[in-house]
């Protein structure tokens, strides 16, 4: 069994979810968002990273899955999400977590079945996949999608690791 956090980065909400996988099936451990408040960028920053930590330190998860910048109409709110994944690498590799990334399309894809798949039908699936009584909250479920994403996909790219002598838990 492999313990899996996902990480949805924000610059208002960072939303992270951890499962566990057996095999091909997912186990629910725990998901929540954390607000990200501050005056400076550095306060803001530093927020993710210590809470992150937080969960990592709680969870004991073994690797790390974070969603992958797209470029977006706003290149501020671009160079913002940039800076929140970064806090959020920092503290998985700071704790020795290979970390994978995915793009939104892949983590719709792996999760809804298209890539181009509406929010709404993301947390609908993501609360059947994992049995959970409740949608989460949009960040969280995210983050979950995020996980499951790579719970999915991670046989395929540790076979593909070995065979190119790819260090495995490389950032891509």
């Amino acid at each position: 069994m492999i313990r899996i956090l996902g990480i949805d980065p924000g610059s208002q909400q960072t939303g992270y979810g951890v499962i566990d996988m057996d095999g091909n099936h997912a186990i629910h451990v725990a998901h929540g968002n954390i607000k990200v408040r501050g005056e400076r960028l550095s306060d803001k920053l530093q927020l993710i990273f210590h809470h992150l930590r937080v969960v990592i330190r709680e969870f004991q998860p073994t690797e790390c899955a974070i969603e992958r910048v797209f470029v977006h109409r706003n290149a501020d709110s671009a160079l913002k999400l940039g800076q929140s994944r970064g806090a959020a690498i920092t503290a998985c590799a700071e704790q020795g977590l290979p970390v994978f990334e995915y793009t939104a399309n892949q983590v719709k894809q792996a999760t809804v079945g298209k890539g181009h798949a509406a929010k709404q039908q993301v947390k609908h699936m993501v609360k059947i996949l994992l049995c959970l009584a409740e949608p989460p909250r949009a960040d969280a479920a995210d983050a979950l999608a995020v996980a499951l994403c790579h719970g999915h996909s991670r046989e395929g790219l540790l076979r593909m690791d070995r065979v190119s002598g790819i260090k495995k838990g490389r950032l891509q």
